[in-house]
């Protein structure tokens, strides 16, 4: 018996290897990626067989189905605090958040395996986590007629999910289940990088890989730089080595992009602009559409190579950096809230591009863009990635939230901001925000009538809160995901989504014929109004016209308006 557990032991290793874990993208040549299905089981009996990975379901998605996280973790240590206390650094994959764009998903199967069968290694300070599938309804509406300009696989799915959402601009409103489960996936990992993988669209150019990276004046101090000046040079060299040109994503749609481009604003809706509110390194790298679906997949698989091998040889440094960062986001009185870029200022990269030129179209007859492979050139271009920060708002002591309004509550609770309960209700003297300005879009966009150029007024007041309220003290890691959600005149604020809207609509009136005797009483009795009445119609000559407008500025300005009206509902304490 002894001798027969030997034999096994010895044998094991090899009737592992034996086992055929081999994707339906290698059986197929490259022709076709994986189905959904098909991919939960390759995982299910890839970790069942090897004890270094490990599979997890977290929350749910639209689509009814749980999302899936597989670690690697080469020490079989899956619990991610002990994970950080033991010095390791936390690479989070994310694939398929466009199942159109399937370049990760196959990239991913074949990483995970060849690392558990030990035909690659991953260096001891690394832990790899994966999300296989993250828009899975899109997964599952699969059909070979999407993205009709992209050159493989045969069949994939679509970029909305299961709403139609597209889950790239979901990461601050959460629309989808599928974001309040990523926010649990990226609060449980907490990753030191983060990487999406995408594949791109727009012009024709020789490279195959593109990398868009977190802007470096965004991600802002010592961690900016760092990005800047040896991340992402870093990358760019390993996969030099491997045979790879990188370039910056190239975003560009007009005619060409020969003359250069302005880098890719990544605001907090994206994937790594929300992580960047929590200090991470983020990465969303593009294959190039008209590229054969193998080529795709081998240069995806050759970066996530590279993310591992920069990340181990630089695991001090990151940890460091972000340390540091979250330390300054505690001290910091004062945060940029949004960005513009320069464009007095440049870097100089080396794109391989193709000649372009026109024809006649042959569906219209008129002059139509075509790019000649023929021709191919290589060039130094302009790359306009500097960003100035603009709109410093204070950092408060403390937001206070009644109640009420429970949606933006529980986002911050699935984002893991600490808030304490008042335990009785209390009168606070408060800082409290009036929206004087904003414009909406005329059509619907990821379900909301966004709001822009918002403006505010401010004013101080002794609020009554209740028992319950929400009290948000801004010391905390999350101090720059609260400003940029809490502070209305962000970008991607919870105001400018439509969490607030309620307030916009006024819910008390009067009727003219009464309150005109009212109004008069009232304005008798305070002489104060009566001044601000008489130099309003002096200086405004429509209103000195208008007895529907004067009335109402008397309304306005008496305790018969409703004072929720316009006031935004979050309050700050200084």
């Amino acid at each position: 018996m002894k001798k027969i557990l030997l034999l096994l032991s010895y044998l094991l290793p090899f009737l592992s290897q034996a086992q055929d874990f081999t994707t339906r993208y290698e059986k197929t040549s490259g022709k076709e990626t994986a189905t959904y299905p098909e991919v939960i089981q390759y995982y299910q009996q890839l970790t069942k067989r090897y004890s270094t990975l490990h599979m997890q379901t977290i929350g749910s998605t639209d689509a009814g189905f749980p999302l899936h996280l597989i670690t690697y973790s080469p020490q079989r240590d899956f619990d991610f605090k002990s994970l950080h206390k033991k010095n390791k650094r936390i690479i989070l994959i994310n694939n398929g958040i466009h199942p159109g764009e399937p370049d990760g998903i196959d990239a991913s199967m074949m990483l995970l395996r060849d690392l558990a069968q030990g035909k690659i290694h991953l260096p001891e300070n690394i832990i790899l986590a994966v999300i296989p599938v993250y828009n899975i309804g899109g997964m599952l509406n699969r059909s070979p007629w999407y993205r009709v300009d992209q050159n493989g696989p045969d069949a994939f799915g679509s970029r909305g999910n299961a709403q139609n959402l597209d889950l790239n601009r979901d990461f601050i409103k959460a629309d989808s289940k599928n974001a309040l489960a990523f926010q649990q996936i990226y609060h449980l990992t907490d990753p030191d990088v983060f990487v999406d993988n995408h594949v791109s669209n727009g012009a024709d150019y020789q490279h195959i890989m593109t990398l868009l990276t977190t802007q470096h004046n965004k991600l802002g101090g010592p961690m900016g730089e760092f990005m800047h000046n040896t991340f992402e040079p870093g990358l760019y060299a390993l996969m030099k080595e491997k045979g790879y040109d990188l370039v910056p994503y190239v975003n560009h749609f007009g005619e060409t992009p020969d003359s250069g481009w302005v880098e890719f604003a990544d605001v907090p809706r994206y994937s790594t602009g929300y992580t960047t509110l929590f200090h991470t390194f983020g990465f969303v790298p593009e294959t190039h559409m008209l590229k054969p679906y193998p080529q795709r997949v081998k240069a995806t698989y050759a970066l996530m190579e590279c993310f591992i091998q920069f990340t181990a040889t630089h695991s001090d440094a990151i940890k460091q950096l972000r340390e540091q960062a979250r330390q300054t986001a505690l001290t910091q009185k004062s945060f940029p809230l949004s960005w513009r870029f320069d464009m007095t200022k440049y870097s100089r990269i080396t794109f391989r591009g193709f000649a372009s030129g026109h024809k006649p179209s042959a569906i219209s007859g008129l002059p139509r863009l075509y790019y000649d492979r023929s021709k191919p050139y290589t060039r130094e271009i302009k790359f306009y990635n500097y960003a100035n920060a603009e709109n410093f708002v204070d950092k408060p002591t403390a937001y206070i939230i009644p109640q009420g309004w429970w949606t933006v509550i529980n986002l911050l609770k699935n984002n893991q901001v600490k808030m304490q309960l008042l335990s009785r209700d209390t009168i606070i003297q408060v800082e409290v925000y009036h929206i004087a300005d904003f414009q909406s879009y005329t059509k619907p966009f990821e379900k909301h009538y966004l709001h822009t150029n918002i403006k505010v007024t401010s004013s101080k007041d002794s609020i009554r809160f209740r028992k319950g309220d929400y009290y948000i003290p801004m010391n905390q890691n999350a101090n720059r995901f609260l400003m940029e959600t809490l502070e209305p005149t962000a970008g991607d604020s919870f105001f400018a989504w439509n969490f607030f809207d309620a307030i916009l609509g006024q819910k008390e009136g009067y009727s003219p014929y009464v309150f005109e005797d009212t109004g008069a009483e009232y304005l008798q009795q305070h002489p104060e109004l009566q001044e601000a009445l008489a130099k309003k119609k002096a200086t405004d000559t429509v209103f000195a016209n208008s007895a529907d407008a004067q009335l109402n500025f008397v309304f306005k300005n008496s305790p018969y308006a409703e004072p929720e009206y316009m006031r935004y509902p979050v309050y700050r304490i200084n």
